[in-house]
């Protein structure tokens, strides 16, 4: 029995109000590489392990990713999304009187889940001679949140890390194979604790630029990358290490960055006549180059795996991560410019409250194209597997699982058969995909 337009509406406003209840951002983001979470919880990426580098399959992964990409979204197109992350953060510490404060105890972080938030639109400008499509989002770009404070042994100890990202993006088309792009982040952070001591939650404003480029190598195949810029923040009057430390009890700044990242994608749908998609991607993060992570973490190497099969009205999405354990071995006695009480020992507890340590992370999902007409749903889910590290006198152990969706909008005429404009396809009997069988839609 068909639906009728007002339970077609009805259904609409529940789609809509029940991801509308996904943006409000959290603490622990609980799904991420160190602290970015990349394209990892976008709604269609997030069900192919964040494989976006070479074909985006939404609009937030493009501006988000490689901004080069953004020019085989066609007409105008609106996307807003939202996830939820549940880390199983717990940390413990066996020392007693090697940190000020801190005594023996075993504790999981009282941190609730986060839910995040994200929402973007482009615009194609080819109808009017241009050969370039102009994006801009709002992002949930890095997150951390661990909480001991309900341990009496921990001293308080908890670090809170949020950055939100305004975010211009463009993607040019050089030649029918060859495209370009570029984004600029304005992002905004938050950061408390991490240090024993008084801290207080502290803003501070940085930016971040990125470079991509991408090759139609024939019909089937496509290769991409691009260069991701280091982005500085620097919390002003942070943290005051008094009682614990000698000396006046004056404020310290943080110096905090986002690393420097280079990524490679490839993808393929040659199998299965083009329903098939497979795509990899590889990143590497710089964190040595980033100010107080490059005391807690080395350079890391990230691999992505994703497929996708389109049935026709259901696209079937699954994924694959293996991310490098990223932590230091042997620290020093120094953080942010900051030689905090404790010394080593303290940069190590430092380490259990920032664990980089899970290497496997699995994912699925399924995208429903022209859910109402011209409106196309994404779902998606995954794990990150447990997994746990010694760092001196100081453990920590972390799993998660996150789960999320998004709704897009598509209004003019489409670019290739994931796009799903507002124009009806008398070949086909039904709103038109831009399908390649279809010569009204080409």
């Amino acid at each position: 029995m068909m639906a009728t337009k007002g339970e077609l509406t009805n259904r609409f406003i529940g789609i809509v109000c029940a991801c509308g209840m996904l943006f409000s951002a959290s603490h622990a983001f609980g799904q991420s590489y160190g602290v970015e979470l990349h394209n990892t919880l976008m709604p269609a990426s997030g069900g192919m392990g964040g494989v976006s580098v070479a074909d985006p399959q939404d609009l937030l992964s493009a501006i988000n990713g490689n901004p080069s990409t953004l020019g085989y979204f066609r007409g105008t197109q609106v996307t807003f999304s939202g996830a939820w992350a549940d880390p199983n953060y717990e940390v413990a510490h066996r020392g007693n009187g090697d940190l000020p404060g801190v005594g023996p105890f075993d504790a999981k972080s009282g941190t609730p889940g986060s839910a995040l938030g994200n929402i973007g639109i482009s615009q194609d400008f080819t109808s009017r001679g241009r050969s370039f499509t102009a994006g801009v989002a709002l992002i949930s770009t890095a997150g951390l949140g661990v909480d001991l404070a309900a341990e009496p042994n921990s001293n308080n100890a908890a670090v809170t890390l949020q950055v939100l990202h305004f975010q211009p993006s463009i993607g040019v088309r050089v030649t029918d194979r060859l495209h370009v792009g570029a984004n600029l982040g304005v992002g905004i952070g938050l950061f408390d604790g991490l240090f024993v001591g008084s801290s207080k939650a502290t803003p501070a404003y940085g930016l971040r630029g990125s470079f991509g480029v991408n090759y139609d190598v024939n019909d089937c195949t496509r290769i991409g990358g691009y260069y991701q810029t280091q982005e500085k923040f620097v919390f002003e009057d942070a943290i005051t290490l008094q009682p614990f430390a000698s000396g006046p009890s004056l404020p310290l700044d943080i110096e905090l960055d986002l690393p420097p990242n280079i990524a490679f994608g490839v993808s393929n749908k040659r199998f299965a006549n083009g329903r098939l998609l497979l795509a990899a991607d590889v990143i590497y993060k710089f964190w040595e180059e980033a100010s107080l992570f490059n005391a807690v973490y080395e350079n890391q190497l990230v691999i992505q795996l994703g497929a996708q099969y389109d049935t026709g009205r259901f696209k079937l999405r699954g994924g694959y991560v293996w991310a490098e354990d990223a932590m230091v071995d042997v620290v020093g006695d120094v953080i942010a410019g900051i030689t905090p009480p404790g010394a080593a020992n303290a940069i190590q507890f430092a380490q259990g409250l920032t664990s980089n340590i899970n290497q496997h992370r699995l994912t699925g999902g399924v995208g429903v194209p022209n859910v109402l007409p011209g409106i196309d749903l994404d779902m998606f889910f995954g794990t990150m597997l447990d997994a746990s590290a010694d760092y001196g006198l100081t453990s920590a152990n972390v799993s998660s699982y996150f789960l999320g969706g998004g709704l897009s909008w598509r209004f003019g005429r489409g670019s290739g058969c994931q796009l799903a404009p507002n124009e009806w396809c008398p070949a086909a009997g039904r709103n038109c995909r831009g399908c390649s069988t279809c010569s009204t839609c080409n």
